[in-house]
């Protein structure tokens, strides 16, 4: 029974160390939790420590301790039931030993890698620290560069934007003072042209008025000088009138004075024509009585009408000079040459006159082309008029008187 008790001693205690050489083996093989290793640059170093040791030799360490504090007893010589009792025991204590032993070295070897998987997991956390760290200002260096970058790019985009707007802006204020100096060029041209036209038109309206002045002055010039030659003429002509007419009363004075005296010297020489016609009638009558008491017959009478005859128209013909010259004494006396008479003028005046002398009309039949010159000649006809000695012609040189011309030169008058 005894026996039986130190059996069931001895094997709590191999229980208790087989479930810690179980448990020792359990932590060899287990792995602590570890966080994956991120990854890091080049620039950093990574390091992890790890146990020479790994859960296969511990337990193989276990094993082979077990044994040999298992072949210790076994080599003693069996002794009698007592002695095999206490060799168990021993055996057991020795087991125990072993295991708490084993135990130990395994709570050891158990601290010791917990304190190098504690120190491995600080330094694979200082690590793990060290390479977010790191690779937190990596990626703080990436962002900033990506940051830098997109900064750069966006101030890139921004001065190229810049550029492009100040180049576009450029292009356009280029291409608007282009357009301006273009349209100013063309405004220039267009002014030009028109300045050209208006100063083409002022120039041509200034020659118009000046050659229109011109033409008015000279015109007037004319109208003037024609006034003038008008005014002076009709001055002249008035003048000319007014002495022609102080002349033409001179005249006409001693005209008359001598038409007077001419008269009395015609009458005297009518009455002397007269006179010497009835001298000569007589003569005549007694040369015909002398023919008709001289000869009977018919030829004495074809003799004496034969001389009657002859001496009738001697008799008309030297009344008719004498008439004529009478009249152009009378027209040369009562005529005033104009002044202003040309040389080598001719006016015909056509004379009517009734019987007892008196003028019926006196116009120009033929002009000089001097209407003056023509008048001058009519009023010299009117103003030597009434010819009463036509009354004493014969009525056939009377008749022959009723119509006749004169013809005026500056010369002499026919």
């Amino acid at each position: 029974m005894a026996r039986h008790d130190r059996r069931v001693g001895y094997t709590l205690p191999t229980v208790l160390a087989v479930l810690l050489h179980v448990g020792v083996i359990g932590l060899t093989v287990f792995r602590w939790p570890q966080s994956d290793p991120v990854e890091t640059s080049n620039a950093v170093v990574q390091a992890e420590l790890i146990s020479m040791e790994t859960a296969t030799d511990q337990a193989q360490q276990a094993t082979e301790a077990q044994p040999r504090a298992q072949q210790g007893p076994e080599r003693e010589q069996p002794e009698p039931e007592a002695t095999q009792d206490d060799a168990a025991e021993e055996t057991a204590r020795q087991q125990a030993e072993a295991a708490e032993q084993a135990a130990q070295a395994a709570q050891q070897a158990a601290q010791r890698r917990a304190e190098q998987a504690s120190e491995v997991a600080a330094q694979q956390q200082q690590e793990q620290q060290a390479r977010e760290k790191a690779e937190a200002e990596q990626k703080a260096e990436a962002a900033a560069k990506q940051k830098a970058a997109a900064e750069a790019k966006q101030k890139a985009d921004a001065e190229a934007k810049q550029k492009a707007a100040a180049e576009a802006k450029q292009k356009a204020d280029a291409e608007a003072k282009q357009k301006a100096v273009a349209e100013a060029k063309q405004k220039a041209d267009a002014e030009a042209k028109q300045k050209a036209v208006a100063e083409a038109k002022q120039k041509a309206d200034a020659e118009a008025k000046q050659k229109a002045d011109a033409e008015a002055k000279q015109k007037a010039v004319a109208e003037a000088k024609q006034k003038a030659d008008a005014e002076a003429k009709k001055k002249a002509d008035a003048e000319a009138k007014k002495k022609a007419d102080a002349e033409a009363k001179k005249k006409a004075d001693a005209d008359a004075k001598k038409k007077a005296e001419a008269e009395a010297a015609a009458k005297k020489k009518a009455a002397a024509e007269a006179a010497a016609k009835k001298k000569a009638e007589a003569d005549r009558k007694r040369a015909a009585e002398a023919a008709a008491a001289a000869s009977q017959n018919a030829f004495g009478d074809e003799i004496t009408n034969e001389a009657e005859s002859i001496a009738n128209a001697r008799q008309a013909q030297e009344a008719s000079n004498g008439f004529m010259n009478l009249v152009r004494r009378a027209v040369e006396q009562s005529w005033s040459r104009p002044p202003n008479a040309a040389s080598g003028l001719v006016t015909v005046v056509r004379v009517q006159l009734l019987p007892t002398g008196e003028l019926l009309s006196a116009s120009v039949s033929s002009s000089s082309g001097d209407p003056g010159f023509d008048r001058s000649a009519v009023q010299a006809v009117e103003r030597a008029a009434p010819f009463t000695e036509m009354s004493q012609l014969p009525a056939e040189a009377r008749q022959k008187f009723r119509s006749f011309n004169l013809r005026f030169n500056p010369e002499d008058v026919r």
